[in-house]
């Protein structure tokens, strides 16, 4: 669903792709092979709002800000599950864990990773490389080589989501029972645990 509001129509680069089920409005410009999953709010009403190549932005996470403000998310930031961001800037190739809440003016350092559930106070400056994890959010240590490889691949992921999108999402009528030749998923991506001991 992309919404113009007040003269501004959202600009959304081809190769990306906004699940029908969720909600652009306004001043948003999208750059290319980002990944908007179903009831993501990303609302550009009150002023703009910029992603650019390689973001995500997954499912149920709200993207806004107070009235005037035009903030950035940085190439292959990672926005989980469930995630708010609102009026803080996310740099280059970050992870912003489930559900977590970033507030107006914080801004989130490059290569930084944001544990599930923290909360990081309006105003707060994260340095690049940063662990932060927490209520109210804090830095606990620096984010390793390993670690940021992981987060990277796992980015990578989504940037090829757009595509396989638009190959294979098709709306359909569900199957009444399990047909006997439905195949197991490949297990192509570990957990950090699992990566780390490759």
């Amino acid at each position: 669903m992309i919404y113009s509001f007040k003269g501004y129509i959202p600009v959304v680069h081809e190769s990306s792709f906004v699940h029908p089920l969720a909600a652009v409005t306004g001043n948003v410009i999208i750059g290319k092979n980002c990944y908007i999953g179903p009831g993501a709010a990303i609302r550009g009403d009150w002023g703009e709002i910029i992603l650019e190549d390689g973001v995500n932005v997954q499912e149920n996470c709200t993207v806004h800000m107070f009235p005037g403000k035009s903030i950035v998310l940085k190439e292959s930031a990672h926005v989980g599950h469930g995630a708010v961001i609102h009026g803080a800037n996310l740099g280059r190739n970050c992870l912003i864990g489930m559900n977590t809440v970033i507030m107006d003016d914080a801004e989130i350092g490059d290569e930084c990773i944001v544990g599930a559930m923290s909360f990081v106070k309006a105003n707060t400056v994260f340095p690049k490389r940063s662990l932060i994890v927490g209520n109210p959010a804090k830095v606990i240590k620096e984010v390793s080589d390993e670690m940021i490889a992981w987060k990277t691949k796992g980015t990578q992921l989504y940037q090829q989501l757009p595509a396989d999108c638009y190959e294979s999402l098709k709306e359909v009528e569900p199957l009444r029972e399990v047909p006997e030749d439905r195949g197991r998923q490949e297990a192509f991506y570990k957990t950090l645990e699992e990566f780390k001991r490759k």
